[in-house]
């Protein structure tokens, strides 16, 4: 008994000190964006936001846009092919892709799908698919958006997604219980282990995310079991974005762009 409430004693300590690490931002540059959410940065540097339920793309000498004032809020835009944006509008349970100038190159009303799919969840998939969460029935799985067809993946969820996160070959989620887990194209599923609660939160590399609680940010290290603090940026920041050890905080319609190095 004696040896279990040392061991207990142990692992609170080295997750206290965990907590305690920290890494230093330092400011790169400050770029004004008249916006109510920055979404990010693309491969090319395009600067991505939604401003008024419109979608715009900007760089330093082009500015484009994509509106539909039919389709109600823009609840997701994905652009991690800057040549199929993906744009869903959850309560017309609409996708929308368009090209790298904004244009619209299909629209997907899943109320009209011969399968009854109602989406809470997507993102770009490999081989012409979308990664689709059909919450009417609980599933995972693959819509092939040529042949109009879904592939179930995985039968049900456990427990309701609280974040989710794609690529061309893995969906992964956090659920309510923050369990991470990770499925490929071929319905195997990993746990990723378990992480701390969070306000907003974005997948950084492999079991490593940034995640912001109670106005600070983080960065969560499960393959290291380690937690660190990132200090001197603004605190009062309404969103945030890293790419490429380039962490973008969105506040006071600025975003204030740092260099960051993961441990």
């Amino acid at each position: 008994m004696k040896k279990l409430i040392f061991l207990i004693f142990i692992m609170q300590f080295s997750l206290s000190l965990a907590q305690e690490q920290k890494i230093d931002a330092i400011p790169l540059s400050v770029q004004k964006i008249d916006a109510d959410k920055f979404v990010g940065f693309d491969d090319l540097d395009n600067l991505y936001y939604i401003k008024d339920n419109v979608l715009f793309k900007k760089n330093r000498t082009e500015l484009w846009q994509y509106k539909n004032i039919y389709l109600g809020e823009i609840n997701l835009v994905n652009i991690k092919n800057s040549l199929k944006i993906i744009l869903f509008y959850e309560n017309f349970n609409t996708i929308v892709m368009l090209d790298n100038q904004l244009n619209e190159t299909q629209k997907i009303n899943f109320s009209e799908n011969d399968v009854p799919i109602i989406v809470s969840a997507t993102g770009i998939a490999s081989q012409n698919q979308l990664w689709i969460y059909n919450s009417l029935s609980n599933q995972i799985g693959l819509f092939n958006y040529l042949k109009n067809t879904f592939q179930t993946i995985i039968p049900f969820f456990k427990e309701n997604a609280k974040y989710y996160y794609s690529d061309l070959n893995t969906f992964q989620w956090i659920d309510d219980s923050l369990n991470w887990y990770s499925c490929d194209v071929f319905g195997k599923i990993i746990g990723l282990g378990k992480i701390s609660d969070f306000d907003q939160i974005q997948v950084v590399a492999n079991q490593t995310v940034l995640f912001s609680k109670d106005g600070k940010l983080h960065l969560h290290d499960l393959w290291k079991n380690s937690i660190y603090t990132i200090e001197n940026i603004d605190k009062s920041f309404k969103n945030f974005y890293y790419k490429d050890q380039i962490l973008s905080i969105f506040t006071n319609q600025q975003i204030s762009n740092y260099k960051i190095r993961i441990p």
